[in-house]
């Protein structure tokens, strides 16, 4: 009825939501009782708004299931932003941003917030059940991540990590802020601090600083599809949902990682599934030490990890490194040994795995395989 009454906007004004009530009653105390051809059209614009909504739901409910890959989606809200990733782009949010969080404080959320908003929801996703872990990311990547017995102990270490690069990031962490890690974060600029709860003495501290963004979560929520818009269209995909457990480790090596090492190899790789590839991850533990992220080769990854280390005074002696694809040749593991790195966690299908495995072997390196690549692009 709706779409058959827009159709006919000529003769016809309909009115599809309620909102459009008090619109209508203007135009008709303004014209005497009348609606123009104008006013028409632009309620007919609304309710065909209305009904392909409607369409595309329906379509992709009995869709559901089918072989017909189609891509038909219809997302009701939207945000202005002040502008996109640049000053000189536009940018405009369609999703529903307080389904997912509380507000509690800050200036209006841009561009570049939401895009690191997303990637620190989808690492301390990874943790959500886990001691408590806080994460700091800076353009989407990971610089320091830390789990501890409490959470100003998981904040300090998380912080150790990089804390030059954490300068006006965006900090995560899945336990409720307490008023001393509150003061704690609070001698740092941040742009956004996203928690499933604040303490009421935590807020009043932190709010003190009205521009800084303070989120509650209402859940670690999983995003089941991914998309990205490229040339002339869109690609969509599954989301990278593997979080690998130790039943997933394949030892590879004669030498077998002790349990502290497991723990540290699986937190290193939830580490390095969240960096832009390729992508190292060196772990101590349950404390990020160093990473290297979107270079072109493995090797220079694995130096600018071994390097941001030990510029913030980390001993790699006994750490774990953990690589977002496989080795394609033995230099990593043998640069890893000479920092001191006992363990390596990778995802394997190289055709020459054997080699590292091999370097491994002869060098008392445990090596453990998940069969699970996890490139970031």
């Amino acid at each position: 009825l709706i779409r058959a009454a827009a159709k006919n906007y000529h003769d016809v004004a309909v009115v599809a939501s309620k909102e459009e009530y008090s619109l209508l009653l203007q135009w008709l105390q303004e014209k005497e009782g009348a609606t123009s051809l104008e006013d028409r059209r632009e309620l007919a614009r609304r309710a065909f708004k209305v009904s392909s909504n409607y369409d595309i739901a329906i379509f992709n409910y009995f869709n559901e299931g089918t072989a017909d890959v189609t891509f038909k989606y219809s997302i009701h809200r939207s945000d202005i932003l002040r502008y996109g990733e640049n000053p000189h782009q536009n940018g405009v949010f369609f999703g529903d941003f307080e389904k997912l969080f509380d507000k509690l404080s800050g200036k209006a959320i841009s561009y570049n917030n939401l895009v690191d908003i997303d990637a620190a929801v989808q690492v301390m996703r990874e943790f959500k059940g886990d001691a408590p872990t806080f994460a700091i990311l800076k353009h989407t990547n990971t610089c320091g991540v830390a789990t501890r017995a409490t959470l100003p102990e998981a904040w300090h270490a998380a912080l150790a990590c990089d804390n030059t690069s954490a300068f006006g990031g965006i900090f995560v962490c899945n336990r409720s802020v307490d008023v001393v890690t509150a003061a704690a974060i609070d001698e740092l600029f941040y742009e956004v601090l996203i928690a499933p709860d604040f303490d009421e003495d935590a807020l009043a501290l932190l709010r003190k600083k009205s521009n800084r963004i303070l989120l509650r979560i209402k859940d670690f929520f999983v995003r089941p599809r991914s998309f990205r818009s490229l040339l002339n269209g869109v690609v969509e995909q599954d989301s990278d949902l593997k979080t690998e457990t130790a039943s997933d480790l394949k030892n590879a090596t004669v030498a077998t990682p002790t349990l502290t090492e497991i723990d540290d190899l699986l937190f290193a790789n939830k580490c390095v599934k969240h960096l832009k590839s390729n992508a190292i991850a060196l772990v101590k533990n349950r404390q990020l030490m160093g990473m290297g992220c979107g270079q072109p080769s493995r090797v220079d990854a694995l130096r600018q990890a071994i390097a941001k280390a030990e510029s913030f005074g980390f001993d790699l002696q006994g750490a774990v490194m953990a690589s977002d694809a496989f080795f394609p040749f033995p230099d990593c593991v043998a640069i890893a040994h000479e920092a001191g790195i006992t363990a390596v966690i990778q995802p394997g299908g190289s055709i020459k795995d054997q080699e590292s495995i091999d370097y491994c072997d002869a060098h008392g390196m445990s090596m453990a395989i998940t069969g699970f690549r996890h490139f970031k692009h």
